[in-house]
């Protein structure tokens, strides 16, 4: 059995990696910590795990409990990770940082678009970002894991495929992304009070969210050059999911059916990623609660462009679950061991 231990466990991608690692066959549960709650009983703060999981949190000793786990996540805020991970913890145990400590491989990039200074910037180069659909050979080789952000999952994942193909201009992307109120964490903030985000849709960090540098970084990654895109969020009244529209024009004249080709051809070892059929689109609703990402494509002849639209659930695919897929290939078991549920519907 794998002993995996949370850090950070009272906030929503805390409880949905407790969800998945309680359910998980080849896990045991070690430590739960909380800076908030020590001593309280897990299912206090969360009433769905009352008689399944009564663990009360405790203090987040790291050096304790990187001896006495397998794999330790970390669902900590930003900036957190970087002051607690040393060469020394990842010499005893594996660690997925589910923030966005070691995603960015530039650190005054890093510091620049999070205003805090990195305190184990030596750790950038020995950490894989973990996007598994195209990292997954490269993640088994590393002890520390940076989970890549939602939005970041959704946008690369719709995008990958055409980085690759000369047929699209890189430098005219525009990704519109839609999120549900749960990527805005667990702590109270007016900007999420029901009635300031109910029955509303508002932009946010319009040309300013920290997620662009990590999208440009991977898709440049993929293309094999520099890319500048434009990234713009939304925060909408749904509990769960993201949805990206994404925007390239074409340089060479393609139908949509040699585009969806290409998808397939991708995607075509990632059972978590389904190639709608032409004629349809995603819909949050349609992988609520699931590890899937969906992905749709329209191509608008009129204008030469391309509208790629891909959804996820925040708090699964663009987080937790990606997390314990991360795990699974760790560790080398099937990725999607304790994954393997159908998107809950209707909810």
């Amino acid at each position: 059995m794998i002993r995996a231990s949370v850090i950070g466990a009272s906030g929503y991608v805390g409880q949905e990696l407790i969800r998945l690692l309680h359910n998980h066959p080849q896990v045991e549960i070690g430590s739960i910590t909380s800076t908030s709650a020590v001593g309280e009983r897990y299912d206090k703060s969360y009433g769905n795990y009352k008689s399944i999981y009564e663990k009360p949190f405790e203090k987040q000793d790291i050096q304790k409990i990187a001896e006495e786990s397998d794999v330790v996540f970390l669902a900590l805020p930003h900036g957190v990770a970087s002051h607690m991970i040393t060469e020394e913890i990842l010499s005893k145990t594996k660690v997925i940082d589910m923030g966005a400590d070691y995603r960015l491989k530039d650190v005054d990039i890093y510091e620049q678009w999070y205003h805090t200074k990195h305190l184990s910037p030596d750790l950038i180069e020995k950490s894989i970002y973990g996007l598994c659909e195209i990292k997954k050979d490269e993640i088994k080789e590393y002890s520390l894991v940076a989970n890549p952000g939602c939005y970041t999952t959704c946008s690369i994942l719709t995008l990958a495929p055409l980085m690759t193909q000369s047929a699209f201009d890189t430098d005219s992307i525009v990704i519109d992304a839609k999120s549900g109120i749960t990527g805005a964490g667990r702590s109270l903030d007016v900007s999420t009070h029901y009635t300031e985000c109910n029955e509303s849709i508002k932009a946010y960090k319009v040309a300013a969210h920290r997620h662009t540098p990590e999208i440009e970084e991977q898709l440049g990654a993929v293309a094999g050059k520099q890319i500048r895109l434009i990234f713009t969020p939304h925060l909408t009244p749904m509990n769960r999911g993201i949805l990206a529209t994404c925007y390239i024009k074409l340089k060479e004249d393609l139908t949509e059916e040699k585009i969806r080709e290409f998808y397939l051809e991708y995607y075509k070892d990632s059972e978590f990623v389904r190639i709608l059929s032409e004629g349809n689109l995603p819909e949050t609703r349609w992988v609520k609660g699931s590890n899937y990402c969906d992905i749709g494509l329209k191509l608008d002849k009129r204008t030469n462009t391309l509208v790629a639209i891909g959804a996820i659930d925040n708090l699964m695919k663009g987080a937790a679950g990606q997390g314990v897929q991360n795990m699974n290939i760790i560790f080398g078991i099937n990725e999607n061991t304790g994954l393997e549920d159908i998107p809950i519907f209707p909810v």
